[in-house]
């Protein structure tokens, strides 16, 4: 840089005298010596003052620029693929909840079944247990209403062999002799 200063300086006090001597141009076409040698020293000391101060502050903040980028992109791939495990961890636990909701609702289907067939088996057995009762009922009643026929049937015949002798048969042995005879009766059919 000094050496550049040390080039530049003596050619730019050598070109002052050369600029006052000329004459103004004509033209906006018209090259002129001066201004162009002072536009370039001007350009050098611009281009030099840039490069020792400001250049490498640009690299740094393009270089700080660039690593921030690189830094984002690694976070976003590494969000990504956490975003992925957790997805795919949702899904495991989504197919697993579908799964555990299927098999309780299989559970349950077949829980109702048994009860179903509990009810029904509960259902049957005391139908049966009615029909035992009115059986039994019905053979009581049988043999209640056959008791009462035997004695009708007892006192009608007593009434009809006292008639025949023509005296009463009340005492209780001849009742028991028509009692008799009539089981006897009952046995062979």
């Amino acid at each position: 840089m000094k050496k550049f200063f040390a080039f530049a300086l003596p050619l730019a006090l050598a070109a002052a005298p050369l600029a006052a001597q000329e004459a103004p141009a004509a033209g906006p076409l018209t090259v002129e010596g001066g201004l162009m040698f002072w536009t370039i020293v001007i350009f050098g000391l611009l281009v030099a003052v840039l490069w020792k101060f400001a250049w490498p502050q640009i690299l740094g903040a393009v270089e700080a620029r660039e690593k921030a980028l690189e830094k984002q992109i690694a976070d976003a791939a590494r969000n990504r693929e956490e975003s992925a495990r957790v997805l795919e961890e949702q899904k495991k636990v989504l197919a697993e909840a579908r799964s555990q909701a299927h098999q309780m609702l299989t559970e349950a289907q077949g829980a109702a079944e048994r009860e179903r067939l509990h009810v029904m088996e509960k259902a049957r057995q005391e139908q049966e247990e009615l029909l035992a009762r009115g059986r039994r009922e019905l053979d009581d009643e049988r043999q209640r209403a056959v008791a009462d026929l035997r004695r009708e049937a007892v006192d009608l015949s007593l009434a009809a062999a006292g008639r025949l002798i023509r005296q009463r048969l009340d005492s209780d042995a001849d009742r028991q002799l028509v009692t008799d005879y009539l089981s006897t009766l009952e046995a062979r059919n």
